[in-house]
């Protein structure tokens, strides 16, 4: 009974979606929301279900969420932030929201909680916004969502209405604002930005490199875009980084994750000629040059799929779609591919090799036994991970 229990549940995997949020804790990647295509109708997933799937074993497991629980959506900005995942804005049956919840992650309860907060205002509602997370704060930017007429300003340049999309007195737009929530004090603010900021935008990416918060590329209008900014988080002051290379072209829904002290890596995306990409490009930000790398996944295109850091450098990307979702929306992807972005330190080639290998080699399984007993659980753990399986959707 047992051994038929564990082989069900090492057979599950967490349906294809996009636009959903992911993050990486320790050897855990946590997925929350999205949404899925059933035949000509978008259909969010469940909101309350958290998928966890373990990189060390490649193995998933579902937990139930309770709480106050945030409405399925897709388009929501999602962060990890003192053991919380934090999630902001995104769209839902209603459209844009600026709600924010929070759920303690290591406490393995997975109970919701909603923020109201005690001082300032949060941003107006919106999805496909981004953000980057320094000093115990959530700092929010850009994204497409609705203004009331009265609090447009048409000297702001902040703000730039998608002239087709109005409703009364309401009108939709990209932004390029700046908003920083503070989970201690629950507290908003707007800080005063200096410099030249990013035209406004959505579906863009960004990334943390110390106190530097970095977008790249992004949607306004018909335009996408393959420029890189850069906001320094202690003066608020941004600036635009002109790159002494050859450059990616211009695209939206792709991702850029940190993977060194200097290194951001960027993958994927849909291309100024609505083509979804499948191209791997390191950006140094000290020499400001752009570098194509070589990959394994160059036959896999995704857009709006997620990109977290892992251990050893590793960038796990998850989900999002191989299709151009604004015409063709069926190709949702449910495979989280890694890659490997530096060289492995010894320790993890031995390891990979032995729970690779041992199933076929002899003088390996006779030898297994013999390590100590710290190595031989974290081997057979990863022995888990190479094991051929069929996985069953959920």
């Amino acid at each position: 009974m047992d051994s038929e229990h564990e082989r069900r549940r090492l057979e599950l995997v967490a349906r294809e979606r996009s636009g959903h949020t992911a993050l990486v804790e320790g050897d855990l990647l946590y997925v929350w929301g999205g949404y899925v295509s059933v035949a000509d109708d978008e259909v969010f997933l469940p909101n309350d279900e958290i998928w966890l799937y373990d990189l060390q074993r490649g193995v998933w497991e579902m937990s139930s969420m309770t709480g106050e629980v945030p409405p399925s959506m897709s388009g929501t900005c999602g962060c990890f932030l003192n053991g919380h995942m934090y999630i902001f804005g995104g769209c839902d049956d209603n459209g844009q929201t600026n709600q924010i919840y929070c759920v303690n992650l290591a406490d393995d309860k997975y109970t919701w909680s909603k923020i109201t907060q005690k001082t300032g205002s949060p941003p107006s509602p919106r999805d496909k916004l981004s953000c980057w997370v320094h000093n115990g704060r959530i700092i929010y930017f850009g994204g497409y969502g609705h203004k009331l007429l009265r609090d447009i300003d048409s000297r702001n340049t902040r703000f730039i209405l998608d002239e087709p999309s109005w409703v009364g007195d309401v009108f939709w737009g990209w932004n390029s604002e700046v908003h920083m929530f503070d989970p201690t004090q629950a507290s908003w603010s707007e800080p005063q930005t200096h410099g030249r900021a990013p035209a406004p935008r959505a579906a863009h990416a960004s990334a943390t490199l110390g106190c530097k918060g970095y977008v790249c590329g992004g949607r306004v209008m018909e335009t996408r875009t393959s420029d890189i900014h850069c906001l320094d988080l202690g003066t608020w002051t941004w600036s635009e980084i002109v790159p002494d290379s050859t450059i990616p072209v211009g695209r939206s829904w792709h991702t850029l994750t940190a993977v060194s002290d200097n290194a951001l890596f960027l993958f994927g995306g849909l291309s100024v000629d609505c083509k979804p990409m499948s191209d791997g490009w390191l950006f140094d930000v000290d020499t400001k040059k752009w570098r194509e790398v070589e990959h394994p996944f160059e036959n896999k295109p995704r857009l709006w799929h997620t990109a977290c850091p892992g251990k050893d450098s590793d960038v796990i990307v998850f989900g999002g779609s191989c299709d151009y979702i604004l015409l063709v929306d069926t190709g949702h992807c449910n495979d989280a591919l890694i890659f490997q972005i530096q060289p492995y330190p010894l320790f993890r080639i031995c390891e990979d090799y032995i729970a690779k290998n041992v199933s076929t080699c002899k003088m390996l399984r006779n030898q297994l036994p013999l390590l100590p007993p710290k190595l031989l659980d974290a081997v057979q753990r990863r022995m888990s991970f190479y094991r051929p399986s069929k996985k069953k959707l959920v």
